[in-house]
This record gives C-alpha cells, sequence and structure tokens, in this order.
C-alpha cells in the first residue's frame, strides 16, 4: 500500500489514463509497452484475474461442485487485500518491483509532475533501493491470524505440561504442591483452579506472547533461599513488557513437574 501510494503520487492525467479508475493498472500497463519486465508483470497479473474471477464464478454455481473442485482446484486464494495491491504485490513475488521502480525513476519526465516524490532526485532512487531487500525474499508462507507470535497459546503449553507429568501425580494425589500452594489444600477443587492458574501463569512467562518478550534465559542458576539451606538450581529469565522489566526464577524441580515432598 505505502509502495502504490508512492508510485501515484503526483502522477501525470496522461499517464494514469482519463478514464481508468485503477491508475496503477493504467501506470503498469503503459510502462509494459516499452519495458519488457513490467510487461511480464502485466500478463500475470491478467491470468490472476482471470483465475479470481473464474472463481467467483464457480463460487455463484452449485455449492456441491465448489467443494468438489476446491481439493483439485490450482487457482490461487487471493484476500480481497491481495486483490485491491495485485499490481505492486505480484511484482513483489517475482522480485521484480525494485526494477520496475528503478525504470519509472529513470523516466519520470513520461508519467510524473516535477514535484512527484519518483521524480525527486534523491527519494525517487532511494525508495528504488529500498526495495532492493524486500525483492530478494521468498515468499513462500502466507502470514496466518496468529503470525505475530508463533508459540503455542498458554492454555495448550499448561496441558501440554498436565500430560507430560500426569504418569507421575495419578498415583500419589497428595504430591501435587504448586506455586504459593500448602499440602493442606491439596485436595480440593479449588486448589485445582489455584494449581492450574499457576502453572498456566509461570509456563506463559517462559513464552513470548502479546503482553511480554522473553529476552534471555539461563538454566541451572543457583539460589540460596536461606543460610542453612544448599543452593537450588533452576532456571532464570528476563522479561520485558510494556512499562517494565521482570526478572524470574523458577525451581528446576518446578519446571519439571516433580515437586515431591519439597517445600
Amino acid at each position: 500500500g505505502v509502495v502504490e501510494a508512492c508510485l501515484l503520487h503526483m502522477l501525470k492525467r496522461r499517464a494514469a489514463g482519463f478514464l481508468r479508475t485503477d491508475k496503477v493498472a493504467a501506470l503498469f500497463t503503459k510502462i509494459g509497452k516499452t519495458y519488457a519486465i513490467a510487461g511480464d508483470i502485466c500478463k500475470k497479473v491478467q491470468e490472476l484475474q482471470q483465475q479470481v474471477e473464474s472463481r467467483k464464478n464457480q463460487t455463484n454455481g452449485q455449492e456441491s461442485l465448489k467443494r468438489q473442485g476446491s481439493t483439485t482446484s490450482k487457482t490461487p486464494v487471493l484476500t480481497p487485500q491481495a486483490i485491491k495491491h495485485i499490481w505492486v504485490r505480484t511484482a513483489l513475488i517475482e522480485k521484480v518491483l525494485d526494477k520496475i521502480v528503478q525504470y519509472v525513476v529513470d523516466n519520470c519526465s513520461k508519467y510524473y509532475e516535477k514535484e512527484a516524490l519518483l521524480a525527486d532526485p534523491v527519494c525517487g532512487p532511494i525508495l528504488a533501493s529500498l526495495l532492493v531487500g524486500p525483492c530478494a525474499l521468498e515468499y513462500t508462507k502466507l502470514k496466518t491470524t496468529d503470525h505475530y507470535w508463533t508459540d503455542p497459546s498458554a492454555d495448550e503449553l499448561v496441558q501440554r505440561h498436565r500430560i507430560h507429568g500426569v504418569h507421575g501425580r495419578q498415583d500419589s494425589p497428595s504430591k501435587r504442591p504448586a506455586l504459593g500452594i500448602r499440602k493442606r489444600h491439596s485436595s480440593g477443587s479449588t486448589s485445582e483452579d489455584r494449581f492450574a492458574a499457576s502453572a498456566r501463569e509461570y509456563v506463559e512467562s517462559l513464552h513470548q506472547n502479546s503482553r511480554t518478550h522473553l529476552l534471555y534465559g539461563k538454566n541451572n542458576v543457583l539460589v540460596q533461599p536461606k543460610d542453612d539451606l544448599e543452593a537450588i538450581p533452576g532456571y532464570l529469565s528476563l522479561h520485558q513488557s510494556a512499562d517494565s522489566l521482570t526478572l524470574k526464577w523458577t525451581p528446576n524441580q518446578l519446571m519439571n513437574g516433580t515437586l515431591g515432598d519439597s517445600e
């Protein structure tokens, strides 16, 4: 969208087309007549648009036929946002967007007014140079709804923790002390809820999520809680939130789910 806005900045009406509503399409089509790389992009975009149109027609048809063909159809599924920026997007995926922008900068007098961004002797070449990096990437995986955080959710992590430690707790329900829970409260639903909340809190804190960011972690860090007790190994971690830094230390026994009779 940003690149498209730069391409449209003070574009000459003659280059944009007087009657065309899609000015980016008009610009790419005009460039494609004299620049072969842009011409190839025009052909690929037209093929994509035809495939999208045929998919729409298929969707408007019988529902059973659509379900039957959905598994074998090779038509790419494009989101409305991708269709909106299909010209710039296709050039980016084909790794030629920087070349097209550079060609436009070199021939800016044909397409832009003198005050345009791409006609600027500094800003125009900078934009083309900035696009070299994105055009070097392989866009093989589309974003999903949870693309900002790749770690599993806290509930899933706690469930894995319970499954991992279920064998050690089945025969001895009394050996269940967790964070801040005394043995005399080890039975009853309230204790189970508190254990679940404590487990979710410390498991979630060790993974990146939308609220905290794990900056550093190191295992087997010794901590001596009292002078007359031996040092206890544990996991030391540094977390960053929006307004603070937090240093946490979790005993290895709690990490492994094998507290046993320890206090």
